[in-house]
Order: C-alpha cells, then sequence, then structure tokens
C-alpha cells in the first residue's frame, strides 16, 4: 500500500509519497507551493543584515521541521523546503550550504559544517524513460552530534555519518561512517580511528 492511499487529510497525493520516500513528482501544486514558501523564507534570511541575530533565529524557527538553542547559519544557505530539516544546539553551518531536503535531514548538536557544504537527499531513476517522467524519490541523510564536515564536503542520499565523526574536506560521503572516525576521499573511506572526549 502507498503512503498515498492512507494520507491524512489535506495533504495531496504527492506531498505524501515524497515523506514517504516513494516516487512522486514535483511539479504537484501543493509541493510547488511549499518550495516557494521556502524561497522567500530564504531570500529574506540571505539578504537579512549580518546583525540581526533576531531577525535571522525567528526565520529560522519559520523554516526549519526543529531548531536548537544557539544555531548560526552564515549566508547565503539553499534549501528545498525547510520543513524537512531538524538542527541541533550549537550546530555552525558555515557560508554556502546546500541542503537539499526532499527527504528528512537530521544534522545533531554541536556539529560544525564548512563552507560550500551540500547534503543531498534526493535520487533519481536510473532508468532513463521513467527518469524523463519527472519521478523522483530520496532517502534521508543524518548527521550525529559534534561531527566536522570540512570545506566542499558532499553527503549522499541515505548517508548516516556517525557523531564525533570528522569529514575531510572535499570528501564524498557514499556510504554511513561510523562514530569517532576520520574520513576523507572520493567516494569517503576511514583513514584513522579518532579519541573521543
Amino acid at each position: 500500500m502507498s503512503a498515498a492511499d492512507d494520507r491524512p487529510a489535506g495533504v495531496s497525493e504527492q506531498k505524501a509519497r515524497m515523506l514517504a520516500g516513494e516516487p512522486y513528482h514535483a511539479h504537484d501544486p501543493e509541493l510547488q507551493a511549499d518550495a516557494l514558501r521556502c524561497h522567500r523564507l530564504l531570500e529574506r534570511y540571505n539578504t537579512s543584515s549580518p546583525g540581526a541575530l533576531e531577525e535571522r533565529a525567528s526565520i529560522l524557527a519559520e523554516l526549519l521541521g526543529s531548531i536548537g538553542s544557539g544555531v548560526v547559519i552564515r549566508p547565503p544557505l539553499v534549501m528545498d523546503y525547510g520543513y524537512q530539516t531538524s538542527i541541533g544546539s550549537g550546530t555552525f553551518i558555515n557560508a554556502g550550504a546546500i541542503i537539499l531536503d526532499v527527504g528528512r535531514v537530521t544534522i545533531g548538536a554541536q556539529v560544525q559544517i564548512g563552507p560550500n557544504v551540500q547534503i543531498l537527499t534526493p535520487t533519481h531513476p536510473l532508468d532513463p524513460a521513467v527518469r524523463r517522467t519527472g519521478a523522483e524519490a530520496a532517502e534521508p541523510i543524518t548527521i550525529g552530534d559534534n561531527v566536522w564536515l570540512g570545506g566542499g564536503v558532499i553527503v549522499c542520499p541515505g548517508v548516516t555519518i556517525g557523531r564525533d565523526t570528522v569529514v575531510g574536506a572535499g570528501a564524498v560521503v557514499v556510504r554511513d561512517l561510523p562514530d569517532g572516525v576520520l574520513a576523507v576521499g572520493n567516494p569517503a573511506r576511514v583513514v584513522r580511528t579518532l579519541v573521543s572526549s
């Protein structure tokens, strides 16, 4: 049974499918309205004054699914929907982050994310005929507490990065990484275990 057959009242079939990680079509009017809401909030955020900390905090609270205290995100920030992303307390995200949150994105507490990091949940069919229909899906991404992602890291769909792990600049994470390791390269590979405090 599809999620669309058991969706809450007022939720479109395509949105229910997206939220369940099933193939869906993004041209759905409800999803387009959600994306427009996100882009309007991001426009306000990305053009806000650097000293407007309360305004920025208010926009993020409206934009995101949940946000802990003391989160700092340097603009510009790019997202698909916003409400699919939760960020834990004390996390810092540097400028140029791209968070394509078609699927759930869970970022833990005290995470350090370098500039130009991409967190990408969307997937597209490998079959070219199916891909031409516009169908897409997503796989969730989870980033544990106290993770450090170096500049330019790309986190691919379906990946979980364990707590206290460090991912070196420019790495492409295509598989889960355990707690407390250093991973580098393309594809990212574990090069050593780190001592956790």
